[in-house]
């Protein structure tokens, strides 16, 4: 159930980096009112932040427990290494989402300084929205198999 709700989280990041992005582009260039693109821009830079950082403590924390009954009940060795298959698919999609998530936020920031123009943070939008989408689904997959994984030794014992 939490992977399902960090899932859920996620999603709801990425509809607030589109809204953002809404805002942005609803403003004109010199726009002094951009209170509203900065802020829902922040929240959901905050929330791929929380959701992705979660997840991997998530995957950390199942694959300790999984580890753990795999040792205490006998089971077969695999079944732990199953796990590291999911952190090896996800953290550097995981890893690289959240790097874009900051850098499209920190150029925002130096676009309305006046320090870089303004297609650097566009370009920037449109690459971590594609990776946080591809980042999600990734998510949903191994957190699905992580799932299963747990409900399989959960019979077991």
């Amino acid at each position: 159930m939490m992977g399902r709700a960090l899932l859920v989280v996620g999603w709801l990041a990425t509809g607030g980096f589109i809204v953002s992005a809404g805002l942005g582009y609803l403003l004109s260039p010199r726009a002094t009112n951009i209170t509203s693109h900065v802020l829902v821009g922040l929240v959901a830079s905050l929330l791929f932040l929380f959701a992705h950082c979660w997840v991997m403590f998530y995957l950390i924390g199942t694959g300790k427990a999984i580890k753990d009954a795999v040792a205490e009940y006998e089971l077969e060795p695999e079944l732990a290494e199953r796990t590291k298959v999911f952190k090896n698919r996800s953290y550097p999609w995981l890893m690289l989402a959240m790097g874009l998530v900051i850098a499209t936020f920190v150029m925002g920031g130096a676009y309305l300084a006046g320090a870089t123009p303004s297609w650097i943070h566009e370009l920037l939008f449109y690459l971590t929205l594609a990776v946080q989408v591809w980042t999600l689904v990734i998510e949903g997959q191994v957190l699905m198999a992580n799932e299963r994984l747990m409900n399989e030794i959960n019979s077991r014992v």
